[in-house]
């Protein structure tokens, strides 16, 4: 669970982001503040993970109050104007949402968070299909195929979802985590690999064809299956 406060002194901007967090399980609103001071108090007494930071409030500006915290929460700026847009990225905010904040581009901020909380989402991804958020657990992964603008996520249950997403974008999030991309269309989880050859890898009665762009990716997983003596 993560632990947030939203910073903003307008109420219906406020709103708007408390109903954005309250579609999204792994976050947890703890505090609301209207102004910088009132934020610090919060700080000081509460656990907080990640601040949704307005930059034009009274008194002390959001880009100011981020600069002078000696701990600073990850943070989402937002506000009406881009003109601070690249003096936030220089204080590492994680994001940086134009008011008024849609919830497709809330949830891909959110997402960036979620996928660097190693305690959160270390054994999952998240990701939206048929009109919901789901949790899908990596280990149930098999393949992912890309269909055009669309994503297929074939599980080991044989439950298949349909995801508004790229196929790169989900390489570089499953990479790091054991997942193989052996050509343009396909992504797939070694653990379910029963047979290959040069041609095709066999995820039990799946046939996933091996793209020659991708050769290199694939002998280096024969030549791994080979170190662990697995042949």
């Amino acid at each position: 669970m993560i632990n947030c406060i939203i910073v903003d002194d307008e109420p219906l901007a406020t709103a708007l982001l408390e109903n954005h967090i309250s579609k999204i399980d792994h976050l947890k609103l703890v505090a609301k503040a209207e102004t910088a001071m009132a934020a610090y108090k919060i700080l000081q007494n509460h656990p907080v993970d990640l601040m949704f930071l307005d930059i034009e409030m009274p008194h002390l500006n959001g880009i100011d109050f981020l600069k002078s915290l000696p701990q600073k929460p990850k943070t989402i700026f937002t506000t009406a104007y881009r003109d601070f847009a690249i003096e936030g990225f220089e204080l590492e905010a994680v994001d940086y949402l134009l008011k008024p904040v849609t919830f497709e581009r809330f949830f891909k901020a959110v997402e960036r968070v979620l996928r660097n909380n190693t305690d959160s989402l270390e054994n999952f991804i998240l990701i939206r299909a048929e009109g919901m958020h789901r949790k899908l657990i990596l280990s149930q992964i098999i393949y992912i195929e890309s269909q055009g603008n669309d994503v297929k996520i074939v599980l080991k249950t044989h439950e298949s979802f349909i995801s508004k997403s790229k196929i790169t974008d989900l390489e570089a999030v499953l990479a790091s985590r054991g997942f193989i991309r052996i050509h343009r269309s396909f992504i797939i989880n070694p653990e379910f690999v029963t047979a290959f050859n040069n041609n095709e890898v066999h995820l039990g009665s799946y046939q996933i064809p091996v793209g020659r762009s991708y050769k290199h990716e694939f002998d280096t997983f024969v030549s791994n299956v080979s170190k662990n003596k697995l042949l």
